[in-house]
């Protein structure tokens, strides 16, 4: 079912995976790692399989919609997008990327100008078309997830999209870690948002309370 009120159809066709309904932080603090601009999509795993049908491939950068992460790697005060297991070490959720960093054709492209990367964090409610449809990782790698409903956890999948398939995702010991699975590093999964309402053939969103 749709939302309550109405639509023009405006946000229905925007170029941006994220829609804002009640803001919490816009964030621009940090630089944009150079592959914020070069990853393809989706940027890790890439098993066609696996590929979310929510996720445009043509498309280079970090995305509207995706995961905002610390990039160490880059140096102090770095984000961007997911990056291999082999160095995940201290890369953490922080929000989700409010513009595609590239920008689209016939778009103004504050991203490329400025090298920031703005994004939502602290609280507030979100639609996002951009979640993955399959299960990424382990014995289950391939199949349809778990279906979206409501009261369920949203978390960062290994590409930086929204998911609800961490334990099957990631092959872990136990639900509770998450994002690469390193249980030597990442002990603590990181919650992303409680969903409020599934996507279906009238909404094709995740509507959701962000907790990050």
């Amino acid at each position: 079912m749709p939302m309550l009120g109405q639509a023009s159809g405006g946000w229905t066709e925007s170029s941006s995976a994220l829609r804002i309904l009640h803001v919490g932080v816009r964030n621009t603090v940090g630089v944009l790692t150079d592959d914020s601009f070069t990853q393809t999509n989706p940027p890790i795993v890439t098993a066609a399989a696996t590929v979310t049908t929510q996720v445009n491939t043509a498309l280079l950068g970090v995305l509207s919609g995706s995961v905002a992460f610390t990039r160490p790697d880059g140096g102090s005060n770095f984000i961007g997008g997911p990056v291999a297991p082999a160095a995940t070490a201290n890369t953490r959720p922080l929000g989700i990327f409010i513009n595609t960093a590239n920008g689209n054709s016939f778009e103004n492209t504050p991203g490329t100008a400025s090298g920031k990367g703005p994004y939502v964090s602290s609280q507030g409610t979100y639609g996002n078309s951009l979640y993955e449809t399959a299960v990424l990782t382990g014995a289950n790698a391939g199949n349809a997830v778990t279906a979206y409903a409501a009261g369920q956890q949203l978390f960062a999948s290994r590409n930086g999209y929204l998911t609800n398939a961490i334990a099957a995702d990631y092959a872990v010991n136990t639900a509770e870690q998450c994002y690469e699975g390193n249980s030597a590093t990442f002990n603590v999964c990181t919650l992303i948002g409680i969903l409020k309402m599934p996507a279906d053939a009238t909404q094709g969103e995740l509507v959701y309370d962000q907790r990050i």
